[in-house]
């Protein structure tokens, strides 16, 4: 199976897959650290995928959407962004709007919390 068949059926098989440096338990990059602990604070269900722990699926998520930076998330087999366009999109509400719409669970109040602190 190619790095590409894999990634595929990751994110075929999980609504919300987070790509990223390290674990949801232990980070390795700032970057990731900031997505997993937005996902893990607003309680969204999702599979982590350490791309450290294999070079070719470092590379081949790259390549597979394009996108030069980790972490990446992916909502409903649909790209959405790395750490500023995750950011700016729990800021904006256009996260929340997007998991409503893809029926993916989450923490409201947490969601509006985060709001909150960064006004």
């Amino acid at each position: 199976m190619t790095a590409q068949d894999r990634i595929r059926e990751i994110i075929d098989e999980n609504d919300v897959v987070l790509f990223m440096k390290g674990t949801r338990e232990m980070p390795q990059c700032g970057f990731s650290s900031r997505v997993a602990g937005v996902l893990n604070y607003m309680g969204v269900a999702y599979r982590d995928v350490n791309v450290l722990s294999d070079e070719n699926l470092r590379q081949g998520i790259k390549d597979f959407s394009d996108w030069p930076t980790i972490p990446q998330l992916y909502v409903k087999g649909e790209f959405v962004g790395g750490c500023d366009i995750v950011t700016e999109m729990v800021l904006s509400g256009e996260l929340d709007q997007l998991f409503d719409k893809d029926g993916v669970t989450f923490d409201k109040a947490a969601a509006e919390k985060i709001r909150e602190a960064n006004a």
